[in-house]
């Protein structure tokens, strides 16, 4: 049977990028959006254009309230499209950045962070529970900032940390059910966080490939692939394990 994994936050980025490696492995792929619609129809015809079938949802991983219907959205369109009641693996990408020192960081701040990144994760895997199938897998979103510092992130490596040890409850409670569920961290990654700084800053692009054994920052294509390569069979016995993927950042 062909898998399905759904991945959050995927009409770019890491979430977009790891959404085509997930297709290009053989499995089906649902993806969610915030805002972007047009970007996330688009990374649906990349899919259906690899052969896989695909569908899109928007939703808000930092509205708990949406997350019944979204969940029953779901289960129509697994009913419909794919003749099914389950999927099989769970990313959770979705996400932002803040940079702000610990004193100028504001409430706002530190609670849309707290609600995207940890608050959100958990309730909609709680709220998913029932829709994945006995097996399964699930991938959360970290950074390498968890294990070492950079003034300025504190807020988004706090919460970031919280993940990786939600991602060991998961794997022990979700055990029995043969799911396994892991961390990957990735490094700095060209990307549109926070507005692209990685990418379209030179002096911080180079501060990064300074302090990476592999001499460069990385790009999506470094990360979405091992994040489709561990939902694979051949990845099946990896669990409760956070996986940095950053090239050698500061070692």
């Amino acid at each position: 049977m062909t898998k399905i994994a759904i991945i959050t936050g995927a009409s770019r980025g890491l979430g977009r990028n790891t959404a085509l490696h997930i297709a290009d492995k053989g499995s089906d792929v649902i993806i969610t959006y915030r805002s972007r619609k047009e970007e996330a129809e688009a990374v649906v015809a990349e899919i259906e254009a690899k052969g896989r079938k695909a569908a899109a949802f928007q939703l808000d991983t930092a509205d708990i309230s949406t997350f019944p219907a979204f969940v029953e959205s779901l289960r129509r369109v697994l009913k419909d499209k794919w003749q099914r009641d389950t999927f099989d693996h769970l990313v959770n990408n979705a996400g932002h950045g803040e940079y702000a020192m610990i004193a100028d960081t504001t409430e706002a701040q530190f609670d849309g962070l707290v609600n995207v990144h940890l608050k959100g994760v958990f309730f909609l895997t709680q709220a998913l529970l029932p829709v994945i199938a006995d097996g399964g897998r699930i991938v959360n979103l970290s950074t390498g900032l968890t294990r070492i510092s950079a003034p300025g992130f504190s807020a988004y490596s706090a919460v970031k940390g919280a993940i990786e040890i939600l991602s060991i409850y998961m794997a022990k409670e979700l055990g029995a059910r043969g799911i396994a569920v892991n961390t990957v961290a990735p490094g700095a990654i060209e990307t549109d966080f926070l507005g692209g700084a990685v990418r379209d800053q030179p002096d911080m692009n180079k501060f990064f490939a300074d302090i990476i054994a592999l001499g460069r920052a990385g790009v999506p294509d470094d990360i979405g692939p091992m994040i489709a390569g561990l939902l694979t069979e051949d990845n099946r016995w990896i669990n409760a394990q956070r996986i940095e993927v950053s090239g050698g950042q500061v070692i």
